[in-house]
Formats: structure tokens, C-alpha cells, sequence
């Protein structure tokens, strides 16, 4: 007499169990390539326009036509009009492109490498460095980021410095605690403990070793930051507090022209639009950086 194991019905399979897809909500959506090379396309057009603008063709984003006022768009004269005091908007974008991307890049750069020190610094030493690290970003990240930034602009006078050292503060906290957080798994990793016992330092070891490790996922996560920074920036000129005139800015366009909507919408439509796909292009690019920086853990960890 055979004994046979009872079966479960209904029961799945492991390889079917396994290949079952992910909901919706785990999954992480992938770029489409045709949405990748807009979002290069455009990101790309941007800041060359912002690095070559002062040898384009382009009119005083100052100077005021005089009676060519709230010229319409497309006009053959002014390819996308004139603003309400005669002021080529085109110009206006362009230099309000190379504001948002030099507040942009100068406070991802310094919040990365700040952030990066800090957090690897964090993450290697552990013990009472550590404490006192989450304590200072946890309080730094639970602070709204509106008021802060409020704050700083209201005690410092509005300029490109203040305004970019503002933002700066912000996107420090963020990158710290990724850097800890991709730091934590290779502090124990084989090459660290080569390093460490060929007598070098935790200060080279942080720099040489750690860092370099972390720095993709950082610089992925930089896009993204990126992005962010560009929004606030917007939302600070929109209010008043960013850069002050007549430098132009495409959050201060917009809030210029708000009582313009229905005699001039081209006035909030085009910098709202160049917004828009900016900030796009970036989280776009942000995606596509970071599934390269996970490409390497995957492969290793298969």
C-alpha cells in the first residue's frame, strides 16, 4: 500500500507563483525611448540656450520696444511677442532659462558633494556620529521647506546668491540620506576591508572607496533634485522673493502677466510651458540615470 501526499487545489505553482506580475503600485515606471530622446532633446536645448544666449540673435531682454507693446504671438517682428512693457519674450525665456539652470546645477552640485560627505561620513563611522547625524537631517527634513525657504530670502537681500544658497539648504538633507543609506551595505564590503587592513585611514577610505561606490546613485538622484529645485525657484519668483527685476525669470514672467491672462495668455502660457517640460525632462532623465546606477547591484546580486 503507497502512501501519496495529499494535493492542494488551487495551489500555484512556484515558477508560476514567481512569475506572477507585480501590482501596479511596486512596479517603477520605465521611460519610453521616444519620451527619453524628447526629454534629451529638449533638456539638451535648454541649456544650450542658456550657455550660448548672449551670442544668439537675440534682442535686450531689457529694452523696452516702446509702442510695440503686448505684440502678439508669432509676430514676424518678435517670434513670440512682446510683454507689456515692449520686452521680447523670447529673450526673456532664454535668460530666464540660464537663471533656473545655474540655481539648478549650483545647488545639486553643493548639496551632493556636502550631502555625499556627510552621509558616507554617517554611514561608515556609525556609533555617535550617527545619532547625531539623524537627529540634525530628520530635524532638517521635518522643517517645511516653504518657510525655510521664505525665511532665508527674508532676512538676506533677493539675489542670484541668496536665492541659490536657499535652495542649496534644501537639497542637502536629501542627498545625505541617500549617501548613508548606500553607504551602510559596503561598509563591510571585501574591498573596504582590504583598505582597512592595508592601514588606511577612515578619511581615505570614505573618499576613495565609499564614495566613488555611491556617487552614481547620487548623481541619478541629482536629475531629480534638479527638477525640484527649479519648481521652488519658480514658486519663490512667482511670490515675489527670487530674483529681483529686471533679470528675467520664468516664475516672475508668470506672475507679471496675471492680469494679462485674457489679453495676452501667450504672456503665462509660454513660461509655464517651458516649465513644465523642463521639470518633465529631468524626472524623465532622472529615471532613465537611476535603472543605469541599479544595473550594476542587479547583475551582481544575480
Amino acid at each position: 500500500m503507497t502512501i501519496t501526499k495529499p494535493t492542494i487545489p488551487n495551489a500555484p505553482h512556484k515558477k508560476e507563483a514567481a512569475k506572477k506580475p507585480l501590482p501596479f503600485t511596486m512596479r517603477r515606471r520605465r521611460p519610453h525611448k521616444v519620451e527619453l530622446y524628447v526629454a534629451f532633446f529638449w533638456f539638451g536645448l535648454i541649456v544650450f540656450a542658456a550657455v550660448a544666449a548672449d551670442w544668439l540673435p537675440l534682442r535686450n531682454f531689457e529694452a523696452s520696444e516702446g509702442p510695440a507693446r503686448l505684440a502678439p504671438f508669432a509676430n514676424p517682428n518678435w517670434i513670440l511677442g512682446t510683454d507689456q512693457l515692449g520686452r521680447d519674450v523670447l529673450a526673456r525665456l532664454v535668460y530666464g532659462a540660464r537663471v533656473s539652470l545655474i540655481v539648478s546645477v549650483s545647488a545639486v552640485v553643493v548639496g551632493m558633494i556636502v550631502g555625499g560627505l556627510l552621509g558616507a561620513t554617517a554611514g561608515y563611522l556609525r556609533g555617535k556620529v550617527e545619532v547625531i547625524f539623524n537627529i540634525i537631517i530628520d530635524s532638517a527634513l521635518a522643517f517645511p521647506p516653504l518657510i525655510l525657504l521664505l525665511a532665508v530670502t527674508a532676512v538676506l537681500t533677493p539675489s542670484l546668491p541668496s536665492l541659490t544658497a536657499a535652495l542649496t539648504l534644501l537639497t542637502i538633507p536629501a542627498f545625505a540620506r541617500l549617501a548613508r543609506a548606500g553607504t551602510l551595505p559596503l561598509r563591510n564590503r571585501e574591498f573596504v576591508q582590504a583598505a582597512k587592513s592595508m592601514g588606511a585611514r577612515d578619511g581615505r577610505i570614505i573618499v576613495k572607496e565609499i564614495l566613488p561606490s555611491v556617487t552614481p546613485s547620487l548623481m541619478a538622484y541629482g536629475f531629480v533634485v534638479a527638477a525640484t529645485v527649479i519648481v521652488a525657484e519658480g514658486s519663490l519668483s512667482f511670490l515675489g522673493l527670487g530674483i529681483p527685476p529686471p533679470a528675467p525669470s520664468w516664475g516672475g514672467m508668470i506672475a507679471n502677466s496675471r492680469s494679462l491672462l485674457a489679453q495676452a495668455p501667450w504672456l503665462i502660457f509660454l513660461p509655464a510651458v517651458a516649465l513644465v517640460l523642463t521639470v518633465h525632462s529631468l524626472n524623465v532623465i532622472g529615471n532613465w540615470a537611476r535603472e543605469l546606477a541599479e544595473a550594476p547591484t542587479k547583475s551582481k546580486g544575480a
